[in-house]
């Protein structure tokens, strides 16, 4: 077996189709096509169900893959640690994030670590905290940027709190509360909003605080595009809490402070075993360099 049968098949699984498989792998198809045979020859199983339309992998095919990924990720970091115990920091940093972060500019940052280690490969992620979360955990992110509920702390990552930030009501200039210098969560009941979709963290913010107050509202409009719930407010469709640091400058927009609202919580997270060079190069980057002494772990 050679790792480079390897990358082979996990193309083939992750595109579906031998032909796209090897235009990823920069080879043509009939060599692609002759490794992965000789491996299941090899191996006395077949990985792959091949009919004219579709590519599937076989149950022995899957139980392949999860190895084959996780040697070729051995081989990477190999690669990567000798490197750094020369002092050459290279590989790759896989970054997750929330479309609301206020804490720290990502992108100045992810440019300053550019311009300090320029040979490594920056891969940047959106979504949701808990998304981000679990592909942390699970190894498929090196660091990430999350957003919760003051009582809910990172889990399965070491983290730190960067800071918090309370949920102001974004309006439109025409609402009728437009003018408010400040209100009450039960000034809202009446009105239709825009929020995350149910179930995220992002959503449980204001979830959390609504029924904690006994109100019931309505979310008719539930999107991950912050864009799209800032336009949904511009054209008065719609209310929305979001981060007070995060709402966007705009003359059709008001931000109205909620003397009883909730305040969202950031936290940096990175995985807590053996983080690579190049998270811990990054971690440092962003003023965090002795976090394996003060670090945090929520099992």
């Amino acid at each position: 077996m050679e790792l480079q049968q390897f990358r082979y098949v996990v193309a083939v699984a992750e595109e579906g189709n031998f032909t796209r498989a090897a235009a990823r792998c920069f080879v043509v198809q009939s060599a692609l096509s002759h490794q992965i045979k000789r491996l299941e020859d090899e191996l006395g199983v077949k990985l792959f169900d091949r009919t004219s339309r579709r590519v599937e992998l076989t149950a022995a095919g899957t139980a392949f893959l999860a190895a084959a990924r996780t040697a070729l990720n051995a081989a990477e970091r190999a690669a990567v640690d000798a490197a750094a115990a020369a002092g050459h920091i290279t590989g790759r940093l896989r970054v997750g994030v929330i479309p609301t972060v206020t804490a720290i500019s990502v992108s100045a940052s992810l440019r300053e670590f550019r311009e300090a280690h320029p040979q490594i490969h920056i891969m940047l992620q959106a979504g949701g905290s808990d998304e981000l979360e679990t592909s942390i955990a699970r190894g498929d992110l090196d660091v990430g940027f999350l957003g919760l509920p003051e009582n809910r702390k990172p889990k399965g990552v070491s983290w730190r709190h960067l800071g918090s930030d309370p949920l102001v009501a974004v309006t439109s200039q025409e609402h009728r509360l437009a003018n408010s210098r400040e209100i009450r969560l039960c000034d809202l009941a009446q009105e239709t909003f825009a929020d995350f979709p149910g179930g995220t963290p992002a959503r449980d913010e204001s979830d959390q605080a609504f029924a904690a107050a006994n109100i019931h509202r309505e979310v008719a409009f539930e999107s991950m595009a912050t864009d799209l719930t800032v336009d949904l407010i511009r054209h008065n469709l719609a209310v929305a809490l979001l981060p007070a640091g995060y709402v966007p400058r705009h003359p059709a927009l008001v931000s109205i402070p909620i003397t009883d609202g909730p305040s969202r919580s950031e936290y940096v997270a990175w995985s807590r075993f053996n983080p690579s060079p190049a998270t811990h190069a990054f971690l440092e980057l962003i003023n965090l360099s002795e976090l394996p002494e003060n670090n945090h772990w929520q099992p």
